[in-house]
């Protein structure tokens, strides 16, 4: 079973791939989604997997979200598990800066029936996101360029609604941010010190994969329908 990632330092491989026998399998396309990046692009570390995948999917379900941000598309994996998990009126803004990585993914999105509820925007993340409206995304995913989540992560907390969530990929960043030695190590090492110290904020550092930091923006969340 081609579940365990050799990129993976932080845990135990037999442990990865016991945690991914023992989740729920996800659709067809997104396996297929999952052999194409493992397989036939340069950054295979990139893909989501099943495991958080399904995370993904349980919280989209358990925060009630209908109105989702994504910053960082990649092949698509993570957009479209979302997807699925949202009811028919929910909605996916993803957003990515490279041409190829956007085709790839809406190639996947359009063999979808959940790919209607995705828009992809390509471009620099920081623009797009400046110029959506305050309050009003129920859960933002960060997986994208590592030197600006900081930036990434003080605009999510500007369009998010009061309660809402953030999930932040990476934050253990291979086990690099113990002792950042590169640009990207660095920033990622302060990005989970601004989010710890942060007030406006309830925080679980998770050790899933490469790391999820999962924030709550303080406040009442709005009654489920």
């Amino acid at each position: 079973m081609n579940r365990i990632y050799s990129y993976m330092d932080m845990v135990a491989k037999e442990a990865e791939e016991y945690a991914a026998e023992h989740t729920t399998p996800l659709s067809p396309l997104l396996e297929e989604i999952e052999q194409f990046t493992l397989t036939a692009t340069p950054y295979p570390s990139m893909l989501t997997g099943r495991v958080e995948g399904r995370f993904l999917q349980l919280m989209v379900h358990l925060a009630g979200a209908r109105n989702i941000v994504e910053i960082g598309t990649f092949t698509g994996y993570s957009a479209l598990a979302m997807a699925e998990a949202l009811p028919a009126d929910g909605k996916i803004l993803t957003i990515d800066h490279d041409p190829e990585h956007a085709q790839i993914a809406l190639n996947f999105f359009d063999r979808s029936p959940d790919g209607k509820k995705i828009t992809l925007h390509q471009g620099e993340a920081l623009a797009i996101l400046q110029g959506l409206p305050a309050g009003q995304a129920d859960l933002v995913f960060i997986d994208a360029d590592k030197r600006n989540y900081a930036a990434y992560y003080e605009e999510s907390m500007r369009i998010l609604r009061d309660g809402g969530l953030i999930l932040a990929d990476n934050a253990l960043w291979y086990g690099r941010i113990f002792q950042p030695r590169d640009e990207e190590s660095r920033a990622m090492a302060e990005f989970n010190e601004r989010v710890k110290a942060d007030g406006r904020a309830e925080k679980l550092f998770l050790t899933i994969r490469d790391g999820i930091y999962l924030i709550r923006k303080k406040g009442a969340a709005p009654p489920l329908p």
